[in-house]
């Protein structure tokens, strides 16, 4: 998979210290060394893991400093292209984590700092933050968002274009409920024992799979049908058309499934199926982002202006 993904233009690929225990990195470290110049390893720190040590998690500088020291070893490199605070961490000042994060960048064991999973006006307060005092600024954010989770709408994906932070989607298949392997079967289907059923049973329990988000996967299904694609491919595709988003992380678990999620960059959504997909699965954007969309606002502000000029 990894050959192959290089061979198609891939360049870009997504771990952190602790997945599987570290296995992640060190098999993307045997990968990449030969063609480590030419690639860019992300990865992340914060998530505690190691049971009786309170130090080995959390946004603190020894556990920023600790984890880096990990990765590296295991990503068998001298530096990390983009490091990501992987999960919020409330208890640690954001200053801390914002100078740990510069000096390492200022020793050349990172190149460029993102977030992930941070609410958006932490990460702006930390953007200013850097931004005054001259440290690295935040150069990306990490966040889910799919065509089932569209709450990043809101406020995160707008902040990310104003503030110049790329965007990286984590369950860009929204868990795989996306792919059209659930049905409402699922909904009330006894709990599995085994195999692909069991991961079926985790994504019921975690609420993925509901009325909503079935209907959803019907309009996918649609599309796919009628463009000749499959439904990840179209779920993958859509989130391509949003401007503010830079990239899907794919997490594909075999050859076959690596080739199909490629082939969401050859999916052309006509402004129909753009419609339809946005229909079916929009969000309620809240106060004051809907109030400051609606007619009412934008007739009361001409008014306003005009009043003046009459003035």
């Amino acid at each position: 998979m990894f050959d192959l993904y290089v061979e198609r233009g891939g360049n870009f690929i997504d771990t952190a210290v602790t997945y599987t225990n570290g296995t992640s990195e060190r098999m993307l470290g045997e990968f990449a060394k030969d063609k480590r110049d030419s690639l860019v390893l992300a990865t992340k720190y914060t998530t505690l893991r190691r049971p009786n040590d309170p130090n080995s998690g959390g946004a603190s500088r020894k556990s920023l400093f600790g984890a880096v020291e990990t990765s590296l070893r295991q990503l068998n490199t001298d530096y990390i292209d983009l490091l990501y605070l992987h999960v919020w961490d409330p208890t640690t000042p954001v200053e801390e984590i914002l100078r740990g994060l510069d000096d390492l960048v200022q020793q050349g064991k990172v190149l460029y700092v993102g977030i992930s999973n941070t609410p958006a006006w932490q990460i702006a307060r930390m953007q200013t933050i850097a931004d005054l005092r001259g440290w690295s600024p935040l150069s990306a954010l990490q966040l889910e968002y799919n065509l089932v989770e569209r709450t990043g709408e809101r406020d995160l994906i707008p902040m990310a274009q104003e503030l110049g932070l790329g965007t990286v989607l984590w369950s860009p298949l929204a868990g795989g409920v996306l792919t059209g392997k659930y049905s409402r079967e699922d909904l009330t289907a006894s709990p599995a024992v085994e195999g692909e059923s069991v991961r079926k049973s985790f994504n019921v329990a975690l609420g993925g799979v509901t009325e909503r988000s079935l209907a959803i996967v019907d309009v996918v299904k649609e599309v796919a049908d009628e463009l000749g694609h499959t439904p990840a491919q179209v779920g993958l595709a859509w989130t391509l058309q949003n401007r503010g988003v830079t990239a899907p992380i794919i997490g594909a678990r075999t050859v076959e499934q690596l080739q199909q999620n490629l082939g969401a960059l050859e999916v052309e959504l006509s402004p129909s199926h753009l419609a339809r997909l946005d229909e079916v699965s929009a969000i309620d954007l809240g106060f004051p982002h809907a109030m400051l969309a609606s007619d009412h606002i934008r007739v009361q502000t001409r008014g306003d202006l005009k009043i003046q000029a009459r003035r």
